[in-house]
C-alpha cells in the first residue's frame, strides 16, 4: 500500500522526468482545490492540463522575445502617437495588426534621426514575439560582420539557412555605415533570400537616392531597392525628433 507521502514524491518525481512544472508545482493546491469543489475526474484533468498549457504558452513568449535579441523593450503601447511623424500616425494601425507578416511583406521606416522607428520596429517585433512567431532583431553593421565571419568560418549556410526561416527579421540602422564590396553583396544576397516569402524591417535615415553611398554599386543599389520595395509598406518617418521631446519630458518630470 502506498502512502500519501510516498504517492507525492511519486507524482513529483512523473512530473520531473515528463516536464511538467506548473503540475508539479501545484498539484497539492489543485487536489484540495478538487475535492472542496467536487471536481469529476476529467474537470480535474482538464484544469491540469490548462495550467500547463498556460504556463508554455507564457514561457514560449519570453524565450522568443529573448531569443530575438531586442537591446531594450519597447512596447507600441508605450509610443505617444499624436508625437510621430504623420505618415506613421496613418499606418500603425495597420502595422500593428502584422498583416504583412503572414503575406511576407517588408516595412521600410525611413527618415531622420529620433523619430520614432526603432521603437516601432521593436514594438511590432515583440508583440509579433507574443503571438508566436519567431523573430531576430539586428542592426546592419552586425549583420554584415556576422555574414562576413560565417564566409571566413565557412559556415555560411548554416547561417543562411537559419536567417531564412525567422518569420520577421528587423535590420535597423542601415545607412550609418557604408560597406565594401563583400559586405553589399552579403546583404544584398541575403536579404534577398527572404523577398516575397518573409517579412524585414529596415529602418534607415537615408532617403533611397542615398542608399548608392551605402552600396557603392548602382546596379547592386537598384537591385536592392527594388527587391525590399516591392509590395512594402514605406513609411515616411521624418518629422520632429520624438526621441528628443521623450527627453525633455523626463527632465520636466525632474523638476
Amino acid at each position: 500500500m502506498i502512502t500519501k507521502q510516498e504517492l507525492k514524491g511519486y507524482i513529483g518525481d512523473y512530473c520531473k522526468e515528463l516536464r511538467l512544472p506548473a503540475m508539479r508545482r501545484n498539484f497539492e493546491e489543485d487536489v484540495r482545490e478538487a475535492n472542496l469543489k467536487n471536481y469529476t475526474y476529467e474537470e480535474f484533468l482538464y484544469y491540469l492540463l490548462q495550467r500547463e498549457r498556460d504556463l508554455r504558452r507564457e514561457n514560449g513568449k519570453k524565450n522568443r522575445i529573448r531569443l530575438a535579441n531586442f537591446p531594450m523593450k519597447k512596447h507600441l503601447e508605450d509610443l505617444v502617437v499624436m508625437e510621430l511623424p504623420e505618415d506613421a500616425r496613418r499606418k500603425l494601425k495597420t502595422l500593428s495588426s502584422l498583416e504583412f507578416i503572414k503575406t511576407g511583406q517588408n516595412v521600410i521606416l525611413a527618415g531622420n534621426a529620433g523619430t520614432g522607428k526603432t521603437h516601432i520596429a521593436i514594438g511590432l517585433g515583440i508583440k509579433a514575439c507574443m503571438e508566436g512567431y519567431k523573430v531576430l532583431f539586428t542592426t546592419v553593421p552586425l549583420l554584415v560582420n556576422q555574414l562576413k565571419e560565417s564566409r571566413s568560418a565557412r559556415v555560411l549556410r548554416a547561417f543562411e539557412n537559419k536567417f531564412e526561416k525567422y518569420d520577421l527579421v528587423i535590420a535597423d540602422e542601415l545607412g550609418y555605415i557604408s560597406f565594401d564590396r563583400e559586405g553589399s553583396e552579403l546583404l544584398f544576397t541575403h536579404l534577398s533570400l527572404r523577398a516575397g516569402r518573409k517579412s524585414t524591417i529596415v529602418t534607415t535615415n537615408l532617403s533611397f537616392e542615398r542608399w548608392e553611398e551605402i552600396f557603392k554599386d548602382p546596379v547592386m543599389t537598384a537591385a536592392m531597392i527594388d527587391r525590399l520595395t516591392h509590395k512594402s509598406y514605406i513609411v515616411n518617418m521624418n518629422g520632429n525628433s520624438y526621441r528628443l521631446k521623450e527627453t525633455k519630458r523626463w527632465l520636466e518630470e525632474q523638476d
